[in-house]
């Protein structure tokens, strides 16, 4: 029975934890952009696109970059899915869940096939936010080398292209962070005593990897419709 009410303490606390630090910094990302990673990188990913679109001399450039960004996601879904199967091997393996009973926590097998089970959803989550960020990277690819000034179509703007820039660098950080997610419910594995160390330890490394005091001075006038 004091195995089992650390689960139901730790586990939920963890996940609170994270989902909690997560909607604080969307918040902020929202109101004040200037002061996370996420915004500023935002806001210079609008610039690098504005000057890719100026001049066409930089349009292989353009397309280069924008291939690494692919090939980055690329590598991201494929992990993800790699290690979906690999889960759902253990999932299916008495002998993978009961290897892992080291007595902390409830250790029936449901509940090793919830932990799986949520490992899981992680990676797939990871495997489809990639994947769309490989989807949104693609067509700024082919629209950053037209010549929208010859081109008079409300269609076609720096503005859009940056928003599919943009996007694709949000879903790409987004599928990144699922990854970051299912370190502390893989440790559940080993007892909730590590997921919520793992969780607390996540979230200070996440505060001083999103945010920053050296630009909160700078005007944020032209920055929430980038950001957003």
């Amino acid at each position: 029975m004091e195995l089992a009410l650390l689960d139901y303490c730790l586990v939920p606390l963890s996940l609170l934890v994270m989902v909690g630090y997560h909607i604080w910094l969307l918040h902020t990302i929202i109101k004040q952009p200037t002061e996370t990673v996420v915004g500023i990188h935002a806001i210079n990913r609008r610039f690098w696109v504005e000057a890719m679109m100026e001049d066409p001399k930089n349009g292989v450039l353009a397309v280069q970059s924008l291939r690494n960004n692919i090939m980055a996601s690329t590598l991201l879904a494929t992990t993800a899915i790699l290690l979906s199967s690999v889960i759902a091997v253990l999932m299916t393996s008495r002998r993978g869940v009961t290897a892992f009973d080291l007595g902390l926590g409830v250790a029936s097998q449901m509940g090793f096939s919830i932990k799986f089970f949520s490992i899981l959803v992680c990676f797939l989550m990871a495997f489809l936010l990639t994947v769309q960020s490989i989807r949104y990277y693609s067509h700024a690819s082919i629209l950053i080398n037209v010549p929208f000034k010859k081109i008079s179509s409300p269609y076609l703007s720096v503005e859009y292209v940056a928003r599919l820039v943009n996007k694709g660098g949000y879903f790409w950080s987004l599928g990144l962070r699922a990854f970051y997610f299912s370190f502390p419910l893989f440790l559940w594995i080993f007892g909730p005593i590590p997921m919520f160390c793992t969780s607390i330890a996540l979230v200070i490394l996440f505060f001083f990897l999103d945010f920053t005091v050296e630009f909160r001075a700078l005007p944020t006038n032209n920055v929430g419709h980038t950001a957003s």
